[in-house]
This record gives structure tokens, C-alpha cells and sequence, in this order.
């Protein structure tokens, strides 16, 4: 009451029973969403409602939505965009309807009786022996070695790789500190900022000793282009610099990636796809789905094992082969 008093007095207050979808987003997105998460998540938020929903509920009164308006939206986005993009949809409009059940603007959520597209789960092409025996040949001398090698062997994100810090480099145990990343926001001209870890967690990695000499050959090289650079160089502490010390672009990074693996023959090779080969080659290696979810950072190591659950398949089953080679062999006159 004494909000909407406060409202009244600015002449901003808009009735619920006539306020449009359109509105209520902005309110939601302003109010409600802006001072609970992630800058990224919000500008996620924003940039679904203006581009996917408003254009199709706008102009509908909050109080008339029903499910069938939010079906045809649905069935619409389905036609250009993946499922998994209608899902991410539908889910920030179903919170936003939330919050109006909640405040009384709407009696009920109207999203809940909604149908979605069936997601069909991506298959992980993570590069093979051969491939990643070629990629490491292939990054020996480039400017983002280091880079590509550290990612490829321990997994990191690419946002968590470039947001990298030396102080969260320990050479003498051996063990590196995953509390952050670099992000840009594309919302706000570009400028970069650092955040959180996409779980909010931070978490200690134990690279091989092979990540770690590179790392150590990399901060010598780091040490040389900084004494070439003299007063123009920009101290900031992150490991992966260019030559006057500034953090690496994302774009950038990735588009050298592209580069190699185009002229390895393995032009669809996504740069998330380094980050399933630490998975695959760990797992293969003997390491346990447990460990593999903390290095990677994964929420849950249930997810770790869904994501990755055919790699263990196909070494029960090789398990298998070698048993039943052991027992022809034991069985042999």
C-alpha cells in the first residue's frame, strides 16, 4: 500500500487490471529481476522479452493473457528457433507471470499449461586422439598457445581461461584457483567486467605437470613482452595478455581457434569442444565422474555423468572385451 501511495503521489501507479504484458515485463525486469541475478543473466532476460515476447504479447492486457496466446507464441519461436531456445523462453515469461500471481495482478500463471518442443540433446564431438595430437602441433608457436593448451587440458571455460589471474596461479603446489570470469557486456558497449563462476563457486584444479611448465614458460614470455612495452604496458594480472598487457578478446581467441581447426580439416569444431576433450580424455584416463565434475565445474556430478555418460558405456563395454579375452585365454587348453 504504501508503494503504490508513493506511486499515485509520482503519477506513475498503472492499475494491474490494465496493464499489458509489455508493461508488466518492463516493471518485472526493473523491480524484480535487475537486483536478484547476474548483469548476464539480466541482459539474457532483457534481451529474450524485447526480441521473442513482446513482439508476439505486448499489447495483450496481463489480466487477458491465456495459455492458448502464450501456445501460438510458443509454436511460432519453434519454427526459427532451436527447442532449447523456446524453453529459455517460456521459462523467463513463466516467472514473470509468477511475480504477477504473486503480487495479485493475475489469479493464475497462464504459462503453466503450456506445451514445449521436445529437446533433442546435442551429441558432444569431442576431438579424437589424432586430433588433438594434430591440434597440439598445429598451436606450437602460436600467440595463444598457452591459451589453447591450458583450456584443452584442464577444461576451463573460455570466459575462465581469459579472466585468469597469476595470483590464482600456485607454482608450488601445483594447483590453480577458478574463481572468476571475464565477460563482455554486449548491452552496454561492449566494455568487459569480471564475474562470478557460472555456478557461483569457486574451485581448486590440479593440472598435469605439462599445464603447469607451460604456464611457467608463458609467464617468462609474458615477462619479456613487458619489458618491451615499457610505460605502455597495462598492469592487470591476468595471465593470457596481449603484447601491452591488455586481457584477451573473446572474439578473438576465438576466431584463431577457427583458423586452426579449419586448416586441420575440422572446420565444425566448436571451441567448447576442447573443454569435452579434457572430459572424455579424463574420464578415459581413469579419473571418476566426481573428480571430472569438480575440475569442470558442473553443478551436480549427475549432470556430469549425463553429459558424459557414454564414455563410461563404451569402457564397460571394452571392460567387457578384455574379461572375456582374459577368460578364452584362462579356458585355453
Amino acid at each position: 500500500m504504501a508503494q503504490i501511495t508513493v506511486e499515485l503521489d509520482s503519477g506513475t501507479f498503472i492499475e494491474p487490471s490494465r496493464l499489458t504484458v509489455g508493461e508488466w515485463l518492463d516493471m518485472w525486469l526493473a523491480d524484480y529481476v535487475k537486483i536478484s541475478v547476474k548483469l548476464t543473466t539480466y541482459q539474457t532476460y532483457e534481451r529474450k522479452c524485447r526480441g521473442n515476447i513482446k513482439p508476439h504479447l505486448a499489447a495483450v492486457k496481463l489480466s487477458a493473457l491465456t495459455a492458448p496466446a502464450i501456445q501460438k507464441m510458443i509454436n511460432r519461436l519453434n519454427e526459427d528457433l532451436s527447442p532449447k531456445s523456446v524453453k529459455c523462453i517460456h521459462g523467463i515469461l513463466h516467472k514473470a507471470l509468477q511475480q504477477a500471481v504473486s503480487l495479485g495482478y493475475i489469479r493464475a500463471n497462464p504459462a503453466d499449461a503450456c506445451k514445449l518442443p521436445k529437446l533433442v540433446k546435442k551429441e558432444i564431438t569431442p576431438l579424437d586422439k589424432e586430433e588433438i595430437s594434430a591440434f597440439i602441433d598445429a598451436v606450437r608457436g602460436h600467440e595463444f598457445e598457452t591459451l589453447y593448451l591450458v583450456t584443452l587440458f584442464t577444461g576451463v571455460r573460455q570466459s575462465e581461461a581469459i579472466g585468469l589471474r597469476w595470483r590464482c596461479v600456485d607454482f608450488e603446489t601445483g594447483r590453480i584457483l577458478i574463481n572468476g570470469q571475464l565477460l563482455r557486456d554486449y548491452a552496454a558497449g561492449g566494455y568487459y567486467f569480471d564475474e562470478s563462476t557460472k555456478n557461483n563457486k569457486s574451485r581448486h584444479i590440479a593440472p598435469a605437470k605439462f599445464v603447469m611448465a607451460a604456464l611457467k614458460k608463458h609467464k617468462v614470455e609474458q615477462m619479456k613482452a613487458r619489458m618491451l612495452a615499457g610505460s605502455a604496458w597495462i598492469e592487470s594480472d591476468y595471465v593470457f595478455t596481449n603484447e601491452s598487457g591488455e586481457h584477451l578478446k573473446h572474439v578473438t581467441v576465438y576466431k584463431g581457434y577457427k583458423r586452426i581447426v579449419s586448416e586441420l580439416g575440422i572446420p565444425t569444431a566448436r571451441y567448447h569442444d576442447l573443454r569435452h576433450s579434457y572430459a572424455v580424455a579424463a574420464i578415459r584416463a581413469g579419473d571418476d565422474v566426481k573428480t571430472v565434475q569438480e575440475n569442470l565445474g558442473h553443478h551436480t556430478a549427475a549432470f556430469t555423468l549425463d553429459q558424459y555418460g557414454h564414455v563410461t558405456e563404451n569402457m564397460k563395454r571394452e571392460s567387457a572385451d578384455r574379461m572375456d579375452m582374459y577368460i578364452a585365454n584362462a579356458l585355453a587348453p
